[in-house]
Order: structure tokens, then sequence, then C-alpha cells
């Protein structure tokens, strides 16, 4: 019994064929009008993610094989790539002004369409099977024309015509795989030009600006494609140092201007409460005095004049709950395919992402999470700085943490390429009464570099940090 939602019209023979060249008379091409269907309606529902997921893998409006499915995806794409607003509505009206509404069959057939399904969960299957009924559609297309021409009485040199063949085939198949694989020269020339811009620009960065001296001098800046797990017991102020980060690269900063766009995943706090951290970081104005409603003069002018730049500022916010790693990683490709110029993501934290299966270990899910992060860096090149607990046994045996501290710390650790663990310093008391104002940014790992310790300041009353001079 087929667990799938539907069967697919292939119209395969089963039966044993003769030596003799097959005949494809009354043999209808591979294709589902269900799975075309499927997609369509799927694309309606969550154009955002949906169509990005076949714009990155390219599928062309010829993988539809009935006409009015080409012309339909085709104006969606187009709309989407345009950033207008997606819906049965919008969508009929565009058929409507190029004059082909009715070719593809009327109001009725695009209002069928928003009908068809009711979620996007089965999205990913509807575009495998019309991806690889296209496959078939083109190697049918390519076998026959090799049969014809090989029967062909003026048919070229036998090697051409093998070479033809064997184009065309590869040409199918690369459209199939993600290229991923380059020659090492391509490495090596991008290589030696990072090693020319070290040499020519000395202590140049070779990332983005994390705006701590610091950290900057020690890593050499946020790198694309890193994971970096910036780890911490409760209220040490890990999301108070993500957050000064992210605002240092979404914002100007000291004379710099800003970097680029960020992403933040707010897993624990609401978008509301996260902002409001940001606005008194960003005018140095302590949370307290404004939740006493105490602020003087000035202090209102530096939140207001902190209210207009962040009101323009490229920081996201998606503060959703409950969330799995691959909705995430599809909520991040959407954000990044919408918005120009975005440079990095912020999770927080790692354990409140769920894996895609709750029924598995959850160490198996801290595994699939982890892997998932860090193809996440990788698939849209910028630096993911993920939060993560740490255990006790810091806490308990009175010592600074180490790596083998991180919580469910396995795959974490060796996935990242970066592990910064956020301490008291040495001489600080169990409550931080001693250095309260101080803390220490142990760099435990760096795949491409040493580790060590980064001294910062750490100013309780507006939750920032700050650059240390000792």
């Amino acid at each position: 019994m087929s667990n799938k939602p539907f069967s697919e019209n292939r119209n395969f023979s089963d039966k044993k064929t003769s030596p003799a060249p097959l005949s494809l008379a009354g043999l209808t091409p591979p294709h589902s009008l269900e799975a075309e269907k499927g997609l369509l309606a799927a694309c309606l529902l969550d154009p955002a993610e949906i169509i990005s997921r076949c714009l990155s893998q390219k599928l062309p409006a010829e993988a539809f094989y009935h006409p009015a499915h080409q012309i339909v995806f085709e104006t969606c794409c187009s709309l989407f790539e345009s950033k207008s607003m997606l819906d049965a509505q919008v969508l009929a009206e565009e058929l409507r002004k190029v004059g082909k509404l009715e070719e593809v069959g009327g109001l009725t057939y695009v209002a069928d369409l928003t009908a068809h399904i009711e979620t996007t969960a089965h999205a990913n299957y509807f575009l495998d099977r019309v991806r690889e009924n296209y496959t078939r559609r083109r190697l049918i297309k390519t076998a026959s024309r090799s049969i014809e021409r090989c029967f062909s009485k003026d048919n070229p040199d036998i090697e051409l015509l093998v070479d033809e063949i064997e184009k065309e085939i590869y040409a199918i198949s690369d459209a199939q795989v993600a290229d991923t694989t380059h020659p090492v020269k391509e490495a090596v020339v991008e290589a030696v030009s990072l090693v020319k811009r070290m040499i020519e620009n000395k202590g140049e960065l070779t990332g983005l600006s994390s705006g701590f001296m610091g950290i900057d001098k020690m890593l050499s800046g946020l790198k694309p494609t890193e994971m970096i797990v910036l780890a911490a017991r409760p209220s040490m102020g890990k999301t108070s140092l993500a957050l000064n980060i992210a605002e240092r690269i979404a914002m100007s900063h000291e004379g710099r201007p800003a970097q680029a766009g960020v992403l933040v995943f707010s897993l624990e706090m609401g978008a509301e409460q996260l902002a409001m951290r940001l606005l008194t970081g960003r005018a140095k104005v302590s949370t307290q005095r404004l939740r006493d409603g105490i602020v003087n003069k000035d202090e209102q002018e530096a939140i207001a004049a902190a209210a207009i730049e962040l009101k323009d500022a490229p920081i996201w916010i998606d503060d959703g709950a409950q969330v799995t790693i691959n909705q995430l990683r599809a909520k991040s490709r959407r954000i990044f395919a919408r918005n120009k110029n975005m440079g990095m993501i912020v999770i927080d934290y790692l354990q409140l992402i769920n894996g895609s299966d709750p029924r598995t270990p959850r160490e198996q899910q801290i595994s699939e999470i982890s892997r998932g992060i860090k193809g996440l860096a990788k698939e849209l090149k910028c630096p993911v700085i993920v939060l993560s607990q740490l255990n006790r046994d810091s806490e308990k045996e009175k010592r600074q943490p180490k790596l083998s501290d991180l919580r469910e710390s396995g795959s974490i650790e060796q996935d990242a390429d970066v592990v910064l663990l956020l301490a008291r310093p040495k001489d600080a008391g169990d409550d931080f009464s001693v250095a309260a104002d101080r803390a220490d940014l142990i760099v435990a790992k760096q795949r491409a570099g040493a580790v060590g310790e980064i001294k910062l300041n750490f100013i309780r009353e507006i939750t920032r940090f700050e650059d240390s001079h000792e």
C-alpha cells in the first residue's frame, strides 16, 4: 500500500519488449497533473517559502507538463520577483492583464487551485515529483533524438554523435545536482587573493566587524559560512552580547558605517522585549530608570534619537516559538531572498529549537539541529551566531567554563567553527558582586586560529558590553 498523497499518471508498461526499437506512439509522457496542481497551490499558500525553493532549485516553467500550469508558474515567479503581493486574486488579475486568464481556465481554475490543498506539508513531495517527471521527459526526448540520428543515413561521424549525445545526457544530469564541486585552482586563486589583501592591508578583517576590538583582533572578524557558538550560564549576558554585535553590524558604530542586515531568531524573548533592549542599549539609558519613569530630558532625547535610528535599521526579528530547524532554515532563506545585503544570523538559543522528528532522542535532535545551523551558514554564506547554554559543572566546581561544559555538547562542539564562552572574571564573587562590571570571553575553539581570552566591560544598567582597555 502506497503512503503517497496521491497516485501518478505515468502510463509505464511492465510488458517485456522485443529487441526491435521501441515505438513511443500511444505512450503519454511521464507527468502528474496532481503534483503540478499541488505545487502551484503551495506557491499560492506560501509564496515566500515555496517559490523561493523552486527558484533556488532553478525549476523552469517547462518542468510543468500542462501548458496552463507553465503559464501560472511563470506568472507566480514574475509577481514574486517583483516583490508584489501574491494570492489567487492577484494572480487572476495579472493573468487577465496579460490576456492569459481564459487560456489557463478562467477564474474558476485559479480558485480551484487554492482549494486543492490546505497546507504546504507535501510541497517538497510535489516539487520532487514535478522535477522527476520533467527529467524523465527530457531523457525520453534526448533518447528519441539519439535513436533517430543513429538510424539517419546522413548521420555525422560516430565519435561526434556519441559526444553530442553524451553532452545532452550530462546537461540533464547537471540540472539534477547542485554545483558544489570546484577545481582546486579556483579555490587557490581565491586564497591567494585573500593573502594579498592581508599583506597589503595589515590588520584588515576577513569578515564582518563585531564592533569589539578584542573580538575582531582574536577572530579577524565574523567570517562567512562560520557557525559561531556563544555559550554561558543563564543571566550571564549572552543575549545582550549577541544583540550588541548585531547592532554594531546593522547600524553605524563609532564612525564606521553599517555593514549588513541581521536576522535575529528570538525563541525565548518577544520582539518587543528585544527591541527595548536594543533601544536602551543604543540610547545608553538605564532600563530600570525607564521602567520607573524617572528619565530626564537628555535621556528622553537620546531614546527618541535611538528610536529613529533603529526604525530604519536592517534588523529582522523572528520571535516565533516551537520552531523546528527546517522551519528556521526556511525562514532564513526567505528573508535573505527578499532583502539584499543581509549578512548575519543570530539564534537565541540552540536548545529551544526542535528537531524535525520529536520522537527521536534529544541527543539526535541536537545533532540534527547543529548540522542544520552549520549547513545554513554555508548555504547563505554568512556567519551564524548561535547562543547555547552551559551545564552547571563550572559553577559547582567554581572554575571558568570549558568546551565540555556545553550542554548536549558533542555535535555542537564538532560542528562549530568558533566557540565563545562568556564567564565571570576569575576574581568575581559568586553573586558577581566582585568585578561586576567585567566579563571574560573565552575563545575555547577556533578552527582557523588561536584560542585565548578577551576582556570585556559590562555596563549592567543598560545591559551593554564594551571593549576593556586592560
